[in-house]
């Protein structure tokens, strides 16, 4: 950027846009933020709310092939498809399960890395002065097995991990229960990691860093971009809800959505799909875990929030037009009663919101090639 004051133009409000539009007007910089809907409408309010540093190993581990037929008909796995849509899915499915390789994890896992590596202290200085700080909370994060060889079983990924400079303790039996004794005897190892934190409410978070951001000088646009508007090779403008803003840069974060509008910005094929996530809330519950869990066996996460549990982490592909499916809130339930046998709650609250995927698991950040 240069270092004179511009007018950039950012394109989604999640908690991307919405962080990327306070550090440019921190900068210095003119922002418009611009959504179809408003702050935290998609994945930014129903995501798992946890600060996972160390979450830098994808889905796509050497084996995932062998696996992914028998987890589609085992309707105990977290892997869901809507099969009308599998024609359109073929070409980026080839590809998605083609990353299963130990070198593409490696690699995505060192992208990733010092992008995410320190979540907390990112998030604390992007909240730093605003409402938005009190939703974040130091803690742990653990995930939690069967037992000792369940945890080795994962050993690639914990290689991976500790390649990347992630360190962990180990607890196990009655060291495991001193810790959380809210879970039950189906789980009796854990791997806890230390410098993570948890967003108390995701969806609150992001809104009120947007309201701070438009305190501080950021313009809101609720509107649809559907064009991009250029001159000799360079953006001068985004059309949307009929009419022009005009802008010297532009910042594309739509997520799941981006594909279209990627081609405008000229990445002509991006190899991206909707990672259709689910999330299942149980309000006033019995028992509160100590801090946020992954639950290796169903690979979901468990967050304490405010005044509830969320369940998040079931992988559906299906497009983004298709309606919920009842089977993946079916099994969030089984999977939580699973760990923790005592548990009751008054309400529950169910969501499905859309995830970006990328083929290879690493996010598009950069110039576009297409369009200075």
């Amino acid at each position: 950027m240069s270092n004179s004051p511009q007018t950039v133009a950012v394109v989604g409000a999640g908690i991307v846009g919405v962080s990327t539009a306070i550090w440019l007007q921190r900068e210095g910089h003119d922002v418009i933020l611009i959504d179809r809907e408003g702050p935290a409408a998609g994945a930014s309010f129903g995501n798992g709310g946890v600060l996972a540093s160390c979450s830098v190993v994808p889905v796509t581990v050497p084996g995932l092939l062998r696996k992914a037929p028998r987890m589609l008909f085992d309707p105990n796995q977290p892997l869901f498809l809507k099969w009308a849509y599998v024609p359109k899915l073929v070409p980026w499915l080839v590809k998605y399960l083609g990353s299963a390789k130990a070198e593409t994890v490696e690699r995505r896992a060192k992208a990733m890395t010092p992008i995410i590596g320190d979540s907390l202290s990112d998030h604390m200085a992007l909240a730093a002065g605003t409402a938005a700080e009190r939703y974040i909370v130091e803690s742990d994060y653990l995930y939690l097995y069967q037992d000792r060889a369940h945890f080795e079983s994962d050993a690639f990924g914990w290689r991976v991990r500790a390649d990347n400079g992630f360190r962990w303790e180990t607890l196990e039996d009655d060291a495991w229960r001193d810790y959380d004794p809210s879970f039950g005897p189906s789980i009796n190892f854990a791997v806890k990691l230390g410098n993570h934190g948890r967003i108390s409410d995701p969806g609150a978070y992001v809104k009120a860093l947007a309201t701070h951001a438009e305190a501080e000088g950021v313009k809101f646009i609720k509107a649809n971009v559907d064009d991009v508007v250029s001159e000799a090779g360079k953006i001068v403008g985004l059309r949307a809800g009929g009419q022009t803003i005009a802008c010297d840069r532009a910042v594309l974060a739509t997520g799941a959505w981006s594909k279209s509008l990627a081609k405008k910005f000229g990445l002509s094929q991006p190899p991206l799909e909707s990672e259709r996530g689910y999330h299942l809330e149980l309000w006033e519950p019995s028992v509160m875990p100590r801090a946020p869990v992954m639950v290796a066996s169903g690979k979901f996460v468990a967050t304490p929030m405010e005044g509830r549990i969320r369940l998040a982490g079931v992988v559906e592909f299906g497009g983004l037009d298709a309606p919920p499916s009842k089977k993946p809130f079916e099994l969030l339930e089984r999977n939580i009663q699973a760990a923790m046998p005592g548990l009751t709650w008054k309400r529950t609250e169910k969501w499905m919101g859309h995830r970006p995927s990328m083929a290879d698991s690493i996010p598009v950040i950069g110039e576009a090639p297409g369009l200075k």
